[in-house]
């Protein structure tokens, strides 16, 4: 393959990639669809899943269209009619990605039971098939919206510098409408997830000593919902972004430091590198349904053949479309193994934040076992612990972070950062599908258990949920870093787009984000505080979802007593609806916070870039130790939980393990709430500035 085909038909190849994953992922759904979902009591169960998924999913979507037709109308009014096309597009493929894909899984779940009473083989294939499905569309959905939209409106300018242009404005407005979506997904599936949870937990488990998924409990089918929206709708809707984003902000920095042929290897490549991975995604893919190991070990080994097969690529790629290196503004020249280097790295980054979240949430490692310890003692020692195990477990992502940043800079400059991002990204197929998995097997752990099947089958199912649990922590931590990346990638973009905006007006562009100008610390200290009130009203939402399904719980119980008798049968679909509005209404204030703070900092005169760039290096700061802290914790709770349940430190019922469920408790909003939605907001608050600057730019100018 010569640089001339791959210069020419790079993204092209990179579409038909998208569409070969979309195509596998279609595949998987009819394979799914396919499989024997066991008895009527099972379906049963499982039709009530699937319809309080649906109700959740379909209310969002009529909450987010009315924000989304408004905003559609400000970017065309503000930015044109390409970036108003791009945003509905990364919208729609967003909502899309996560909605088929949750509809899968709550239909994968009790294929995975029914799998379960066959053996434990057949069970993970069901339940990582479903998962796969997610992960397959949302690389597939990303890398193909971004690249239509990016041919198409270049192709209709004539594929001049300014057709370029014009097609780079469309995908600030694709990355925009991907992080609307997100955003609203993160928020409202964490509110409603750990509403349903800590409500059924309180009373079911302390109150009523209830144990997990007991049909008795009135928020137990809530709770299996709420699974889905957090873990798989949620997660999908986070990295579609994550991977939009990045790849949308490695073709600005491509195309703004680089110039001629150049610009046209700088703009193909990342689109090749997610290609490529989509291929090296279904191998991994492959390999777990083929591999016959237990399911932990086929798990972790899909990653590693995944990341293996991408990196063998990305060397010949590499090398056939850079044969005499690349220029790069800032930089000088850059030979294709430096790019190599870089993509390597990001590659790298993927396995070691994979390792590292492991470490402090899995059972087998000390920081865990230091809490179930810790429980012995009281519900005060128990949390203590956890908050410090949180406060321990930035240090290491932190600071591998920041060697990725220091050795992808040192190959590539701004464009070998965004490029080792993209590599990390690009991954996204094969970690989603290990996300998705947890709920597929929690829940089919809790249809097992409320259609009274027999213990072997409960075995199975708890543990495949084990395992689900594990891989539901570690891809978090995956999510956060990745966003953390990705939002220095867009701080970069903006900084390139000022400049191109200044040039256009005649202006001299002599901005730099001084740490002795005041403006700059200012900024900080508006971006460093952001996070936290973000995360305030995410908590304070759980909180108040969390006392409405309480009550509704404890009605139940006192106007039928018979319930826990089991003689009543609960009223399940009450509390599905009283979490469902209490979700959709909370997660507005705290979605549109980030977005009015930028435009409020941007509408200073004068000082609003400075102050604006501020404002975005410090919410990536803080948002991202909040991130890695909150989840690490909340992981670590539950995973310490566990470990009681299985027998140490006194078992189920123990003081420790009522302690430990407190933990839990508080725990759930860190790990599914307020940490995972912090990697939008960062995100949001990024691509906002960047798609403002048109509208404010002669303000600061004093035009």
């Amino acid at each position: 393959m010569n640089p001339t085909f791959l210069l020419s038909n790079g993204i092209s190849i990179s579409i038909i990639c998208a569409i070969v994953g979309l195509l596998c992922a279609f595949g998987l759904i009819a394979w799914i669809l396919r499989q024997p979902a066991g008895n009527e009591r099972m379906r049963e169960i499982a039709e009530a899943i699937q319809l309080g998924a649906k109700a959740y999913l379909n209310r969002q979507l009529f909450s987010i269209g009315a924000i989304a037709v408004l905003i559609f109308v400000l970017i065309w009014w503000g930015r044109g009619v390409e970036s108003a096309a791009g945003f509905m597009t990364g919208a729609a493929c967003s909502l899309a990605a996560g909605y088929i894909g949750m509809m899968i899984a709550v239909r994968a779940n009790v294929r995975t039971t029914q799998a379960a009473t066959r053996s434990p083989v057949a069970a993970l294939h069901a339940a990582f098939g479903g998962g796969a499905v997610t992960g397959l569309l949302v690389v597939g959905l990303a890398l193909l919206s971004v690249a239509l939209i990016f041919v198409l409106v270049r192709r209709f300018g004539g594929d001049s510098p300014e057709s370029t242009r014009m097609a780079l404005d469309a995908l600030v407005g694709t990355a925009l409408g991907s992080s609307l979506i997100s955003v609203f997904a993160r928020l409202g599936g964490g509110i409603y997830t750990k509403a349903a949870d800590v409500g059924a937990d309180l009373v079911g488990k302390i109150e009523s000593k209830l144990e997990e998924d007991d049909p008795r409990n009135p928020a137990t089918i809530a709770d299996n919902v709420g699974d889905n929206v957090g873990d798989c709708a949620g997660m999908a809707a986070d990295v579609f972004e994550t991977y939009a984003v990045s790849l949308i902000g490695a073709v600005l920095i491509g195309s703004l430091t680089t110039s001629g042929t150049a610009t046209e290897a700088a703009i193909a490549y990342p689109f090749l590198l997610g290609g490529v991975s989509i291929v090296s995604a279904l191998l991994g893919i492959l390999f777990v349904a083929v591999c016959g190991m237990g399911a932990s070990k086929a798990l972790q080994g899909g990653v590693l053949v995944s990341t293996l097969v991408s990196a063998a690529a990305f060397w010949p790629l590499t090398h056939r479309l850079f044969p005499d290196g690349i220029e790069i503004a800032g930089k000088g020249l850059c030979s294709a193994d430096r790019l190599f280097y870089a993509s390597l790295i990001g590659l790298l980054m993927t396995y070691v934040v994979l390792l590292i979240t492991n470490y402090y949430t899995s059972t087998d490692h000390a920081p865990v076992r230091r809490i179930a310890k810790a429980s012995e003692t009281g519900h005060a020692t128990n949390i203590i612990s956890g908050l410090a195990t949180g406060l321990h477990a930035t240090a290491l992502p932190v600071a591998f972070i920041g060697i990725a940043i220091l050795l992808s800079y040192h190959f590539g400059g701004l464009y070998g950062i965004s490029i080792a991002v993209m590599a990390m990204l690009s991954m996204s197929g094969i970690v989603i599908a290990l996300d998705a998995f947890g709920p597929i097997t929690d829940n089919a752990g809790g249809i097992a258990v409320m259609s009274g099947l027999d213990q072997q089958v409960r075995e199975i199912t708890d543990d495949l949920d084990a395992v689900g649990n594990t891989m539901k922590a570690v891809t978090k931590g995956y999510a956060i870093a990745s966003a953390g990346l990705a939002a220095l990638v867009l701080f970069g973009s903006y900084v390139e787009e000022l400049k191109v905006a200044y040039q256009r007006l005649g202006a001299t562009f002599n901005l730099s984000f001084d740490l002795q100008d005041p403006n700059v610390i200012i900024g900080l200290f508006i971006g460093g505080c952001l996070p936290f009130v973000f995360s305030a009203y995410s908590m304070d939402a759980v909180g108040k979802a969390a006392g409405a399904v309480v009550n509704e719980v404890r009605r139940q119980i006192a106007a039928k007593p018979g319930i826990l008798e089991g003689r009543d049968k609960p009223e399940y679909g009450t509390c599905v609806d009283i979490v469902t509005k209490a979700a959709l209404r909370e997660m507005i204030l705290p979605a549109l916070l980030p977005v009015v703070m930028v435009v409020a900092v941007a509408a200073i005169p004068f000082f609003g870039p400075k102050v604006l760039g501020g404002v975005l290096v410090g919410s990536i700061v803080t948002g991202l130790f909040m991130g890695i802290a909150m989840t690490s914790s909340g992981g670590a709770w539950d995973n310490a939980k566990k470990f009681i349940e299985l027998g140490n430190h006194g078992g189920k019922h123990s003081a420790a393990h009522e302690a430990s469920i407190t933990g839990d408790t508080v725990g759930d909003p860190y790990k599914d709430t307020a940490g995972p939605a912090v990697n939008p907001m960062i995100k949001v608050v990024n691509i906002v500035a960047i798609i403002i600057i048109p509208i404010f730019v002669k303000t600061w100018v004093g035009q």
